[in-house]
């Protein structure tokens, strides 16, 4: 009778089916209420010892799946609601009071802290698609046709 001596771990198994019971009850959550998500991973934290929120609640406002909301005298964070979009960020009022990282689907990870490091990210990312929009049509509307220049009028 031969026995095969499988090793498993306990403790990785079971970090392992939190992990995926965590993802699946937030697919769920942000599926009830209509969000997709756009990153792989991120962060959020709120810097209690700057924040104002007691003056000015904006990025509780401009939470587009309430994440945020106001505890005990400051803003609280549901982190299974957070999709890192940034609008606290853009709102807010205090320069390094909400500090937001995410992770692309490219690997390419973003941080963020005050609302001129999202408008910045924006503009490149108007570039970059109006030059692979540019690019597509300069490769589909070329002005030659067979490699001969044509003209409506003939050259005398």
């Amino acid at each position: 009778m031969s026995k095969t001596n499988e090793v498993v771990d306990i403790f990785l198994r079971i970090s392992e089916d939190h992990e995926r019971m965590k993802r699946e009850e937030r697919n769920q959550l942000l599926e009830s209420i209509g969000v997709d998500e756009k990153f792989d991973k991120g962060t959020m934290e709120i810097s209690h010892r700057t924040c104002r929120g007691v003056d000015c609640r904006l990025c509780i406002q401009a939470c587009p799946t309430n994440a945020l909301y106001w505890k005990d005298g400051e803003v609280g964070i549901a982190k299974e609601l957070c999709v890192y979009c940034t609008s606290c960020v853009n709102v807010c009022m205090v320069d390094n009071c909400i500090q937001v990282s995410r992770v692309r689907s490219d690997g390419e990870t973003e941080k963020f802290s005050n609302p001129r490091e999202i408008q910045r990210l924006l503009r490149s990312i108007s570039y970059r698609k109006a030059e692979e929009r540019t690019k597509s049509r300069c490769a589909h509307e070329s002005p030659f046709s067979d490699g001969i220049l044509e003209f409506p009028f003939e050259i005398p």
